[in-house]
């Protein structure tokens, strides 16, 4: 039986991130993956080019039933700290829209980086965990063989994307050794409706996009939405999906830069004879703007003229633009969400260590914490936080 100071389970970001600098402190590190490759995530991520920090990283972009648990590590190990963990690779980044950024170099970079930090620790691939127990040291039994820590890091992420072998594997660790969870949720999800919706609003607009705001729960966001066959995504869905709740419904400004009643009642006006879908076309493709014309008034106005249209509906629809709501029947699940929310109770964990309060030398980061960020770099942050504080205190 091999003996090390730190074993690490899940060599994605936060594990990598933990077992670097882990080892620069002159620990012995085994770090295990199930995975044939290391940092599946981490290369598909942004398109493959890894957007894998924020300019505006803030404890409030963060979902968490203990919303003041991630401000130590975010703060002690910030997203400039990373950036320059990155430029002295000699790597470079690209700022894209809302503070995200992307590395020039590709997300394989990125992965290989982190793997060069921990070239003094043993990886071990196609590691099945069969058991863990704890007496005076953690042993753990698996496929490739038998192996003994002091410390034991729990790194491996949470339920989403399935097919490539996520689980709740952490939650199950967490709950062996008395650990209370919160359920993981699909997060950072497209939304679907149910059958007579998508007849009604969206057949046959699939892949039309939008600028617009999005709000649920006391919460909104502005980017893009894009309409699926299946419902709408796109980044302002995506975002909101991780406050959505069953049964809640969203609202939709599809013209946040103005007051559409007072836009309408005006062009009626000045251009009596145009079509409704003529006018909602100086914002609206034509296909979206025909739809909305009909299905926002109920009433089948596309066709037209403004000047035939009652001012009380024209208004009406103008407050429809401005305040469309929608009831999703659910989201595509974890087949296709980003990440989850919910994860092992960070009121049983030390924010300064990320250390278990009920097992000594036990530590959980990551993703399989409750705490889960915006998209647009947040979670990787997160991971890049949160194993860099464990790594200090293994």
């Amino acid at each position: 039986m091999k003996y090390y100071d730190v074993i690490i389970i899940g060599a994605g970001a936060a594990g990598l991130m933990c077992a670097a600098h882990s080892t620069q402190r002159g620990r012995t590190v085994l770090l295990i993956d199930k995975a044939d490759k290391i940092g599946k995530k981490i290369l598909i991520s942004g398109g493959g080019r890894c957007n894998f920090t924020n300019l505006h990283i803030d404890p409030g972009a963060y979902i968490s039933n203990n919303p003041h648990f991630c401000k130590s590590a975010l703060s002690r190990y910030t997203q400039w700290d990373f950036i320059a963990f990155l430029e002295k690779a000699g790597l470079h980044w690209t700022e894209k829209t809302l503070g995200q950024l992307f590395c020039n170099e590709k997300s394989k970079a990125i992965l290989v980086m982190l793997l060069e930090n921990c070239q003094i620790a043993d990886i071990q691939c196609n590691t099945q965990i069969e058991n863990i127990t704890h007496q005076t040291q953690y042993t753990l039994t698996t496929s490739q063989g038998d192996f003994q820590s002091d410390s034991l890091v729990i790194a491996t992420g949470g339920a989403s994307i399935p097919k490539m072998g996520a689980t709740d594997f952490g939650l199950q660790i967490a709950k062996q050794f008395g650990h209370n969870s919160i359920n993981f949720k699909p997060a950072l999800v497209p939304l679907i409706f149910n059958q007579t919706d998508i007849e009604y609003y969206f057949k046959g607009l699939s892949g039309i996009s939008v600028d617009a705001v999005v709000a649920c729960n006391n919460q909104s966001f502005r980017e893009g939405i894009l309409i699926t066959h299946r419902g709408i995504s796109g980044p302002a869905i995506l975002q909101i999906s991780s406050y959505w709740q069953k049964g809640d419904k969203i609202t939709i400004n599809l013209l946040p830069d103005l007051d559409a009643s007072d836009w309408l009642l005006a062009m009626q006006n000045t251009h009596l004879k145009i079509l409704l879908k003529t006018a909602l076309s100086t914002y609206f493709s034509k296909r979206l703007a025909t739809r909305l014309a009909d299905t926002l008034t109920d009433k089948n106005l596309a066709n037209t003229p403004l000047n035939q249209i009652k001012k009380t509906d024209l208004s009406d629809l103008g407050k429809q633009l401005n305040h469309w709501t929608l009831a999703p029947s659910g989201t595509e699940g974890m087949r296709t969400a980003e990440v989850c929310v919910g994860g092992v109770d960070t009121r049983e964990l030390s924010s300064k260590t990320m250390e278990s309060n009920k097992q000594q030398g036990l530590y959980f980061i990551g993703e399989t914490v409750d705490v889960t960020g915006w998209l647009g770099g947040y979670n990787f942050q997160w991971a890049w936080s949160s194993g860099w504080v464990a790594g200090q205190y293994v």
